[in-house]
């Protein structure tokens, strides 16, 4: 008698007209060798998607009745979670029939706290979009190996997991607790990733667990001002004091660039409304520092020695400016991180 398949709820975010909504969720409620339900997060979508999704079978519908960003509509979809195994996976995404059971395959070992799928552009589903994520060393993320076609046939540890379509076994999430909500949006998937190692359980990209995504690139102030705070919360909650210390030098080199970027692009005041931010919520990233270091088991010198310290044009898309930063970043962390 064959085993009873896996159960997973899968968390989707609706905010406003997204046109693939509805083939994200029917996508998944057609998933193969999994018994999967739907929890649909209303965010604000403007469309009567959420009202006629919300009468399929093995769907729940929430609706916080605010945009409650990424982070914190993934955190209230878990919390409604019955499965085994956590799904996030983008309203803007289309699995593949296989692509939930390889993820919970993957995801099952008890050595893996994160299984992430390969995310492709919609335009040409043989090229990559996103998947299995650089993190630098500064605390930059990115879409890695973005545009190449997959080469990859096996499973492989990645830094980070992209959030637009991972597993993640249940019990690791409630055991996280989630992501920060103060995230928002950007960059909560890389802290989520980096907890994973720090607690001596793998990342895993899985290169024939396909998604593919309706993917729009934009570069506007909100975004800018989300991703520059965030990495800088990231790095002020994760790193440890020493780290810091030893890299205070190129964060401050990287920080002089950003800003000069973010002048010459026109973002000048998102960055300066980043850093206001910070001060304003210290003792939260104070309190999340406490957290974050009494739940690490794996030394600093170990998870850190996945970082990067090479930069993608994406981005730094000033090729002057990224070379500079890649020269000195690989230099200085060469010399320090024994110190670590």
């Amino acid at each position: 008698m064959s085993n009873p398949p896996e159960r997973v709820s899968a968390v989707v975010l609706a905010y406003k007209a997204e046109p693939w909504l509805r083939r994200s969720v029917e996508a998944l409620l057609a998933s193969e060798k999994v018994d999967i339900d739907v929890i649909l997060v209303d965010n604000g979508c403007t469309t009567d998607d959420v009202d006629v999704l919300q009468h399929l079978d093995r769907v729940t519908v929430l609706r916080p009745g605010t945009n409650t960003g990424f982070a914190g509509g993934c955190n209230l979809g878990a919390q409604a979670a019955t499965g085994e195994y956590l799904a996030l996976v983008n309203g803007d995404a289309v699995v593949e029939p296989t692509t939930m059971s390889r993820l919970v395959e993957e995801a099952s070992k008890p050595d893996v706290g994160i299984a992430v799928a390969s995310v492709r552009l919609a335009e040409d589903p043989a090229l990559l979009n996103a998947g299995a994520n650089p993190i630098h060393v500064l605390g930059l993320s990115w879409s890695g190996r973005m545009g190449q076609p997959e080469t990859l046939t096996e499973p492989m540890e990645t830094a980070g997991a992209s959030g637009a379509c991972v597993v993640v076994p249940k019990a690791h999430w409630d055991a996280l607790g989630g992501f920060d909500d103060e995230y928002f949006a950007y960059h909560e998937d890389a802290d989520l990733s980096i907890r994973t190692w720090r607690m001596g359980l793998r990342v895993l990209y899985v290169p024939d667990a396909v998604a593919v995504h309706r993917y729009e690139f934009s570069r506007n102030a909100f975004k800018m001002y989300l991703v520059e705070r965030n990495r800088l919360l990231f790095v002020a909650t994760l790193w440890s004091g020493k780290a810091l210390v030893l890299l205070a030098i190129p964060l401050a080199g990287l920080e002089v660039a950003m800003t000069l970027m973010a002048a010459s692009q026109g973002w000048f005041p998102a960055k300066v409304k980043g850093w206001r931010w910070l001060w304003a919520h210290r003792s939260h990233i104070r309190a999340r520092r406490r957290v974050l270091r009494a739940e690490a088991t794996v030394p600093d010198r170990i998870w850190m020695a996945r970082l990067t310290t090479k930069v993608d044009a994406s981005v730094i898309p000033v090729p002057a400016l990224a070379g500079a930063v890649n020269g000195l970043v690989t230099i200085w962390w060469s010399v320090t991180r024994r110190w670590v």
